[in-house]
């Protein structure tokens, strides 16, 4: 017959639960340590964060979000513009999952209201807008949210005649608002349009991914379009293309390099040259001192 130790059972009991918590930070705090590109290159994180994001072995670029852009484009401190925006669901929409608990696992997964945050401040004492895309939230999708705060800031730039850089990385439209999220590409343009009739300059940047309604509207209609190397930028996923067209897609397809060569880039820039490309345009079309 077995004779079992309660006591001596839960005190094992406690000791495994404490030992897989422990195991658990363990992986989270070696997770932050090291970063593993999609080419098998692994990298310190401090030292992919000095090379502003970017794998020192194969020249990666990661994905970042609107907190680390601001930090590389702004000079130092910025204002947030609509902060506090969110998504609604005016259509009840569910699949397997209801709306409003994708939007609230977003919201607490990423600390965002929305796929996209805008801001003002100065870039190498330039002012500027930024309204910058996250992809973490709900695949950087483009509901109605994602659409006002374009437009407002827009407006922003309109109002006060300062240059305007959108950073495009999406998946599309956000299909949960359905009709609402398409009518974002119509409202995007048209503001894009005033802007340009007033003659404010805007920069559009395409990162990875840039697709679907995003590079039907918006993305593709800066006074230049440009891109970080090797960023996805399309309209349809690779499959539907050649699935529709029949044909064999060419090397590269999709691909920041490949876009360029087809006339719909201006041009492709590392990202520790970024903030000083964009200026270098800024300074050209406002009529400022070449800076080095």
């Amino acid at each position: 017959m077995l004779i079992i130790n309660y006591d001596l059972w839960l005190g094992l009991k406690d000791k495994a639960r404490e030992f897989k918590l422990r195991q658990k930070k363990r992986k989270i705090y070696l997770k932050g340590l090291w970063y593993k590109s999609p080419t098998g290159k692994i990298v310190d994180t401090e030292e992919l964060q000095d090379n502003f994001y970017v794998s020192p072995e194969d020249d990666y670029h990661v994905r970042i979000g609107s907190r680390e852009y601001f930090s590389i484009i702004f000079d130092d401190k910025f204002k947030e513009l609509d902060k506090n925006l969110s998504s609604k669901d005016p259509l009840k929409f569910e699949d397997n999952k209801k709306y409003t608990d994708r939007l609230k696992a977003a919201k607490e997964k990423t600390n965002l209201n929305d796929a996209i945050r805008t801001a003002v401040g100065k870039s190498m004492g330039n002012d500027i807008v930024i309204a910058c895309m996250d992809f973490s939230f709900i695949g950087g999708s483009m509901g109605s949210v994602v659409g006002e705060k374009i437009a407002r800031a827009i407006d922003y730039s309109l109002k006060k005649k300062i240059p305007l850089v959108i950073i495009s990385k999406s998946g599309g439209a956000r299909m949960m608002e359905a009709a609402i999220s398409l009518m974002q590409l119509a409202k995007t343009s048209a503001k894009l349009a005033q802007l340009a009739d007033a003659k404010v300059p805007y920069i559009s940047l395409c990162t990875d991914p840039t697709t679907g309604g995003t590079t039907a509207s918006f993305a593709m209609l800066g006074d230049v379009n440009i891109s970080e190397p090797g960023a996805l930028i399309g309209f349809a996923g690779p499959r539907v293309v050649k699935d529709t067209t029949g044909k064999d897609l060419p090397e590269g397809f999709q691909t920041a390099e490949f876009v360029l060569d087809h006339g719909f880039l201006d041009f492709i820039t590392h990202r520790r040259n970024l903030k000083k490309k964009i200026n270098l345009y800024l300074d050209l079309i406002l009529n400022n001192p070449i800076r080095e």
